[in-house]
């Protein structure tokens, strides 16, 4: 059930647009939303809901309409998205804004279309974000939006910079993994300019703050929100064949090619398990090919994509979860990836690779195994140390489930985000009550 939904979802546009005295006016800026993979970014919405926050959430590309739980497609409806047809109009935006702030447009040209973007890739979403900053500026205005959020650093927070620097509305990004690593090209000029910088990674605090030019105080950490509604606890029987389960997006920092490899020394070694990789992404084909060339058909699951209300049937056949993360040479990473939180909610032993934010939740011998990244011999050992120990596994399981419940609990990091976004909106009244002031009222 979706609580407290915006009253400025597209086919409401009537409502009105005057936010409550204690309340900010806030739009979430993403590339897709709902995303299938950020559960954690729609979890966050629903609860900014809840507590009665007035959030509308704009979408620079098109919507995603596969893999969507029952409950994202719901919600789907209400966003307000850029995306291809927006093409025809991008030339009307510039023209607006070349008339209305003619210096500002030019200076903006400059800073952001001809920068030295970090690759081509970024470069490109960059661009496409610049534009999309134009038109989002004139919304934003039209409904009276007092704050902007970007939930990544790279091309919403590039959108979010821009309508700020046209339309005088703080903003604010969140800064996580693949986003900041490594930083786009333009994360000084984002920290300088903005409100305040979110992280929901302590690992990442420090990094963020060799970008901020002294301004560290605007680094923010707020964990991301546990994001199941319902779970069980796993029975974790341990009896051969013992089953591992791996989940993710196929992509190159999940390090799902060394946990095959890993799965070859431990099928030579004679031990007997059968392991899962759920998840679907670009590098699926060339993981299917590494399991047939590695002989490993008959010890190896590939589902597919399991929906975020299905996962907890995973964790509930499952022995051991493994997360072994990489860092790619681009410096990409993982963040805290959120099925790890949702391994130990379910009491599910986890090894994982001391990778960014891992080792925040996976404490090496007391919520559970760290090993170090790109080596099998390792994780092989490591799952095997699991299932000879299934007392102690579980009883770094239960400490584990102990730490996350805490640390990702909703309640408590959905209203530290609310509070963030009031002080921001509640400066930016100040600021414009105090300038009206000045001039002598309005005009």
């Amino acid at each position: 059930m979706i609580k407290n939904e915006p009253s400025t979802a597209p086919g409401n546009q009537s409502a009105s647009l005057a936010a409550p005295a204690d309340k900010a006016r806030v739009a979430y800026v993403l590339l897709w939303f709902p995303k299938p993979s950020e559960t954690f970014i729609f979890r966050e919405v629903l609860k900014l809901w809840e507590l009665g926050l007035p959030v509308k959430v704009f979408a620079l590309y098109g919507e995603v309409k596969k893999e969507l739980t029952p409950e994202m497609a719901v919600v789907s409806s209400r966003v307000e998205r850029l995306g291809i047809p927006y093409l025809a109009q991008a030339p009307s935006e510039v023209a607006h804004w070349l008339r209305r702030k003619p210096r500002e447009t030019v200076g903006l040209f400059r800073e952001v279309l001809f920068r030295r973007w970090s690759c081509l890739e970024v470069a490109g979403e960059s661009i496409w974000a610049f534009f999309g900053g134009l038109r989002l500026a004139r919304r934003f205005l039209e409904q009276g939006i007092e704050h902007i959020h970007a939930d990544w650093a790279n091309g919403p927070a590039t959108a979010a910079w821009v309508a700020s620097r046209l339309t005088g509305i703080p903003f604010s990004f969140t800064g996580r993994a693949g986003d900041i690593f490594p930083q786009d090209g333009a994360l000084s000029e984002k920290i300088r300019d903005c409100a305040f910088v979110r992280t929901d990674v302590k690992n990442n605090v420090d990094y963020l703050a060799s970008f901020a030019n002294g301004q560290t105080d605007k680094i923010r950490l707020v964990y991301a929100s546990f994001t199941l509604r319902d779970f069980k606890q796993a029975p974790v029987e341990m009896r051969p064949p013992y089953r591992l389960l791996a989940l993710g997006r196929f992509v190159r920092t999940k390090g799902f090619d060394v946990l095959l490899h890993a799965a070859r020394i431990m099928k030579d070694s004679g031990f007997p398990f059968h392991l899962t990789i759920a998840g679907s992404g670009p590098r699926g084909p060339s993981l299917k090919l590494l399991c047939r060339q590695l002989g490993l058909g008959d010890c190896i699951s590939f589902p597919g994509y399991v929906t975020h209300d299905r996962v907890s049937e995973l964790f509930a056949a499952s022995d051991v979860f493994v997360m072994p993360s990489v860092v790619h040479k681009s410096g990409d990473r993982d963040g805290i990836p959120n099925v790890l939180v949702e391994a130990f909610a379910h009491g599910v032993p986890v090894v994982a690779t001391d990778v960014s934010g891992i080792k925040e939740i996976v404490i090496n011998e007391e919520t559970g195994l760290l090993i170090p990244e790109r080596d099998p011999e390792a994780v092989a050992e490591a799952i095997r140390a699991m299932i000879r120990d299934r007392e102690k596994a579980l009883e770094m399981a239960e400490k584990g489930k102990a730490l996350v419940l805490k640390q990702f609990n909703p309640e408590q990091n959905g209203r530290q985000l609310f509070d963030l976004f009031l002080q921001a909106a509640n400066k930016r009244r100040d600021s414009v009550s105090g300038a009206t002031k000045v001039s002598g009222g309005p005009h």
